[in-house]
């Protein structure tokens, strides 16, 4: 724990005053009270319970002392809070290699079974939108709460040839920040490669960014799920970069075979191989994770993993309140004590 304000702290050098002036008033009470024939005869009258008792309020009281102390140095801590996150893209892989069924029943199915299954653990506050990429990336569903929706477009995904992990990427964030000005075909032709924006007046004008820590954007996020690697398409740390710079973070997750395999389909066969190291940079670059799927299993408890991170987050926070909070209770249980057990307040 640290404190904002830790030159409060030498404050807390009074408390030990203040049992020092307590000791005192315990001694002039001694004097002041009636006196008896027999220092035993108070002791028995009064009760060794009743002795111990008349130290609790103050001791509590005390305690309130210290925790206001705290309070005002202002301690910092890093908590569990509920996530800020409003906005998720779940960018989905529809290869023909996705029907292979290694996983099962297949690839696909299960990815789509996990999707929905993330769907319903997730706040329903919380924005999706779905993004299918195979050859090229279309937006299947724009952010929305609607579940039904969401369900309904992932039901549609159509299996098609080749891969563009780059494309998923880009589309997801021109889908998260639709004013940016952020323009695929322009990465792909290699005009202003660096920045991925089209060069018409009006979209340079909405281009101006400035460049923020990776993964500090709090409100969005990818999560990008692929069986295989870029086989066309903008190059995917090109696309990760964008992201990183927007603070985004791109979870990826990868399923299927990671040494490579030759499947077949309906009389022609294809070499897939999970490209796991491009999709550790991926997540590496814009301060995210990378996970393994190797069955529907695994798939699940993936995006069960992912649920409770997005919704969830830890942050460093002021805890100032939640001492002030303890002194209140402290210095009410010392009060209510007191009148409970002796007619007074402390």
């Amino acid at each position: 724990m640290q404190f904002l304000w830790p030159q409060f702290l030498w404050l807390l050098l009074a408390l030990p005053l203040l049992v020092g002036l307590y000791v005192l008033l315990l001694r002039r009470k001694k004097k002041m009270a009636v006196r008896y024939a027999s220092l035993s005869i108070v002791k028995e009258a009064m009760g060794r319970g009743q002795q111990m008792r008349r130290h609790i309020p103050p001791v509590l009281f005390l305690l309130a002392m210290a925790a206001l102390l705290l309070a005002a140095a202002r301690p910092v801590a890093v908590i569990t809070l509920p996530s800020n996150q409003q906005t998720i893209i779940l960018a989905m892989d529809v290869s023909g290699s996705m029907r292979a069924t290694d996983v099962q029943p297949n690839r696909m199915v299960a990815a789509q079974n996990a999707a929905k299954a993330f769907l319903t653990e997730l706040p329903r506050h919380v924005k999706v939108g779905i993004v299918a990429f195979a050859g090229s990336a279309q937006v299947a569903q724009l952010p929305t709460v609607n579940r039904e929706d969401l369900v309904t477009a992932i039901d549609r995904f159509q299996l098609q040839r080749a891969t563009a992990t780059g494309n998923a990427i880009v589309i997801s964030l021109a889908t998260l920040f639709p004013d940016a000005g952020i323009d695929l075909e322009s990465m792909q032709t290699g005009r202003d490669r660096q920045r991925g924006f089209s060069l018409d007046k009006e979209k340079a004008a909405k281009r101006e960014f400035t460049p923020v820590a990776p993964g500090s954007y709090p409100s969005a996020a990818i999560i990008m799920l692929t069986d295989g690697q870029r086989t066309t398409g903008v190059d995917p740390l090109e696309a990760a970069k964008l992201a990183s710079e927007r603070g985004i973070r791109v979870y990826t997750v990868g399923i299927g075979t990671v040494d490579g395999e030759t499947i077949g389909f309906e009389g022609w066969s294809m070499r897939v191989r999970l490209d796991e190291e491009t999709l550790k940079a991926i997540a590496n670059k814009t301060a995210a994770e990378y996970f393994y799927a190797g069955t529907a299993q695994d798939l699940k408890k993936v995006y069960e993993t992912l649920s409770s991170k997005l919704t969830v987050e830890k942050k460093e926070t002021e805890v100032s309140a939640l001492f002030a909070l303890a002194a209140a209770a402290l210095v009410l249980m010392s009060a209510g004590l007191s009148l409970l057990w002796f007619n007074r307040i402390l």
